[in-house]
């Protein structure tokens, strides 16, 4: 079974209705991130269907993504929501969350963006669930909290941007971190590249980030954009002599490291 670390189903559905028949054909496993409770609900059922049809499983997560403080002043309804759905065992992992400095309008909703991952945190330890993490020039704030994130059971970086060496001492400061790639390693983003060609193989992991991160000349990305990502990951790694770099062994790595982060569904 093929494994994606991060999509949206319900912004996906709403481009491509048939998405879901999509992903069953392909046996892709999903996590599937949601910030609000129509889009966790919609996705919800979604993950139910599969559950009783033997489908592959969509692995819940939410959190309020934080570009989002620019559209909007309070989120205590939905941090009331997350709380509860911890509490329910509703979710496998708290995300994406994180921190977003890529431009003036982004970095003058730090405090906001901060407030936002403090809650994501505190509810992630208080139910040992694993957090999703979006960083955009912002890894110095994922290293002032990593005495806090090597207490979870694991830290994803979706579409991770970073240098292998960040990823590097994210590790040995005790972080369970696992770094996601999608279409930026073949959008020739060097550091995406030379990351996800040098970082140990148990700590990768792929997604299409559907319907966000489309291929050339596509208005959206798809379930089956997975195994063009793999083997460009797998390309990149044969260059670079390391040692597993055939599509098919990457692949099996990487579902391991999915199913130990999500584990099976809720």
């Amino acid at each position: 079974m093929a494994s994606d670390a991060h999509a949206h189903p319900y912004d996906l559905a709403r481009l491509y209705p048939p998405a879901e028949a999509e992903r069953r054909r392909l046996g892709i496993a999903c996590a599937a991130s949601a910030w609000n409770p129509e889009e966790f609900l919609f996705q919800e059922a979604l993950a139910q269907k599969a559950r009783e049809d033997g489908a592959p499983p969509l692995m819940l997560c939410y959190a309020v993504h934080p570009q989002l403080p620019r559209e909007r002043a309070s989120f205590d309804d939905c941090l009331d929501f997350l709380a509860a759905l911890a509490a329910g065992k509703r979710i496998c992992a708290i995300g994406e969350t994180g921190f977003d400095l890529f431009d003036r309008s982004f970095k003058d909703t730090e405090a906001a963006q901060d407030a936002l991952f403090s809650a994501h945190l505190e509810t992630a330890l208080r139910y040992g669930l694993p957090l999703v993490l979006h960083i955009r020039k912002a890894m110095h704030k994922v290293f002032s909290h990593a005495a806090s994130l090597r207490r979870l059971p694991a830290v994803v970086l979706h579409s991770y941007s970073g240098t292998a060496r960040e990823a590097g001492d994210l590790l040995k400061r005790g972080v369970n971190a696992y770094f996601s790639f999608g279409n930026t390693i073949r959008l020739n983003h060097k550091e995406a590249m030379r990351s996800c060609a040098l970082l140990p193989a148990g700590r990768l992991l792929f997604e299409t980030d559907a319907p966000y991160q489309p291929f050339r000349g596509r208005a959206f990305s798809l379930w089956e954009d997975t195994a063009a990502i793999l083997a460009s990951a797998a390309s990149l790694r044969g260059e670079a002599g390391s040692p597993v770099f055939r599509p098919g062994e990457l692949e099996a790595v990487s579902d391991a490291s999915f199913f130990s982060v999500y584990g099976n569904g809720v």
